[in-house]
């Protein structure tokens, strides 16, 4: 949410100064049927994230079934895409698909050999003994976890970095709990950062435009995650208080 909200101020102040145009104003009688609309949408996160913590299904299931939900209210309630141009959609899926899948496979296969070779853990043992203060610390481990994320992809780099970084973190101080939302948070960002950014490489085959484009148009928002991360490094207290309601 945090994170959420900082992205959402950046992108008014952009849009702002570089005088995009807006749209038209919504009618009020509009509202009910765009907030229906919304919920219907919204619905795809409620079966996919339910049927797996409930073990209805599992990861891969949801996917199907999300997906079954998604095109059944795309072409049949809201009627927006004629069903004539799915052959269309289906080929430029396939093409993002493959890209991005290509992109994961060499990922974990680079994973793999770094996990095989010891890097993770000799690069941050070594950057660890720079300094035993705990503040130093934490910054470092932040470091590690966005320079890993600009090389491999997100799956492979939890089952590493995690048994490397966890005890480290403990150290000093830092919940197991706090250090999970910040793992998530800082490999969340290298999905967005090239040269292995599969979100990035998405987003620049949804939009047709080049890595190189997409990647400087990113830089003010690079900026904004990074000072999020921080924050969440620095604040146990916002990755925490959640949680603590559970207890």
């Amino acid at each position: 949410m945090l994170l959420g909200f900082a992205v959402l101020v950046l992108s008014y102040v952009l849009a702002v100064k570089r005088k995009y145009p807006k749209g038209e104003p919504v009618k009020k009688e509009e509202i009910p049927r765009i907030v229906w609309e919304g919920l219907l949408g919204l619905l795809t996160v409620v079966i996919i994230m339910g049927g797996i913590l409930s073990g209805i299904f599992t990861a891969t299931e949801s996917a199907a079934i999300g997906t079954l939900y998604a095109f059944i209210i795309t072409f049949f309630i809201y009627r927006e895409i004629p069903i004539t141009r799915m052959v269309a959609i289906l080929h430029r899926t396939f093409n993002t698909l493959a890209m991005v899948l290509f992109l994961i496979g060499a990922s974990s296969a680079f994973g793999y050999l770094l996990a095989l070779l010891r890097v993770p853990q000799l690069v941050s043992e070594g950057l660890i003994s720079i300094s035993p203060n705990d503040f130093v610390t934490i910054l470092i481990i932040v470091i590690i976890l966005l320079l890993l994320g600009c090389v491999m992809d997100m799956a492979p780099l939890i089952l590493i970095a995690t048994p490397i970084l966890l005890p480290v973190a403990t150290t000093t101080g830092m919940d197991p709990v706090h250090f999970g939302v910040l793992l998530i948070l800082c490999l969340g960002v290298g999905l967005l950062t090239p040269p292995v950014g599969s979100v990035l490489f998405v987003g620049s085959a949804i939009g047709r435009l080049s890595i190189e484009k997409v990647s400087k148009a990113m830089l003010p928002f690079y900026g904004v995650m990074i000072v999020i991360v921080l924050l969440v490094a620095y604040v146990p207290s916002i990755s925490l208080w959640l949680p603590s309601f559970f207890k």
